[in-house]
């Protein structure tokens, strides 16, 4: 009787140890699991942007000469000529410039207390945006005389124009939509990518539907959807550096600053982009996503 109790005893003692043992594996396994989702957040970014939000290959159409002085906060194409908005305390400006050679046939200098940002065509007018002065300028387009001033909060960034109304960056990850008329907001959105919100949103461009913005500090465009503020698609121009160094050696680096400034030319449908301080304004094709043509220049 001793011996089966014994043997009772012992079994059960058993049984104890292997749900303990299955409750560890258990456990470890959940912990497994765990972490495989952190993992996978963290991974995100890499696995579904290339999924959700795209990079678009791009190549070089065409190069032209860009004033390497000029601070390039804004740039539009219209009528065959570009209008370029700059910036820099007692050198900010307004021009409008011929493409083929960077002629500036037309220059407006904005008073030296003021730093230029934005700017956007509405109708015959050209709108700047100042970035922390809360003003807004408002020039006729053929003769660049000031018709206008208005005053927004915060500080001016990127403007672009899509019909309706005039879209405003301030360095933030927002979107401001004006009333192209009275410069009253009307609505924001909060710019999101798959990584979290979009910060340091810069110069703008409506094109069929969405957003082109420069980010500031990156060599990147990102490709918004205005109703939703998500980021759709990324196209990466940081080979653009790299042209520039072997045209023109590795100092130029040194001299210019951040990629900045997009414009589109209906008739070629390309884009038209530079950057502060930079030597070229590069025409560039933009292709299908996930394809390799970054940087091909056909020869230029």
């Amino acid at each position: 009787m001793l011996c089966r109790n014994y043997k009772y005893d012992v079994l059960r003692r058993l049984l104890t140890i292997n749900r303990g043992i299955t409750r560890i594996i258990k456990v470890f396994l959940w912990f497994l699991v765990l972490i495989g989702i952190v993992v996978g957040y963290h991974t995100r970014g890499i696995n579904d942007r290339a999924i959700i939000e795209p990079f678009y290959s791009y190549k070089i159409a065409a190069v032209y000469p860009h004033d390497s002085s000029a601070f390039t906060q804004g740039l539009v194409y219209y009528n065959n000529y570009l209008y370029e908005g700059t910036g820099l305390y007692g050198n900010s400006t307004l021009r409008q410039v011929r493409l083929e050679d960077g002629l500036i046939r037309q220059v407006v200098t904005m008073p030296d207390q003021y730093f230029g940002e934005g700017i956007a065509i509405v109708d015959q007018s050209v709108v700047q945006l100042t970035w922390k002065e809360n003003t807004g300028f408002v020039y006729d387009l053929t003769t660049f005389a000031l018709t206008g001033t208005f005053t927004y909060p915060g500080e001016g960034w990127g403007l672009a124009y899509d019909g309706r109304h005039l879209i405003m960056s301030d360095g933030s990850s927002k979107l401001t939509f004006l009333d192209p008329h009275t410069y009253q907001p009307v609505k924001q959105v909060d710019v999101q990518s798959i990584t979290g919100p979009v910060e340091n949103l810069n110069e703008l461009e409506y094109i069929d539907g969405v957003i082109y913005a420069n980010i500031w500090l990156e060599d990147v465009i990102a490709l918004i959807d205005p109703e939703t503020g998500f980021v759709i698609g990324w196209i990466d121009l940081s080979g653009l550096g790299s042209y520039l160094e072997g045209r023109f050696g590795p100092e130029v680096l040194q001299r210019i600053d951040v990629l900045n400034g997009i414009a589109y030319h209906p008739g070629t449908g390309h884009l038209l982009v530079t950057g502060k301080l930079w030597p070229l304004i590069f025409a560039i094709e933009v292709g299908e996503p996930g394809s390799n043509l970054e940087g091909r220049s056909q020869g230029l």
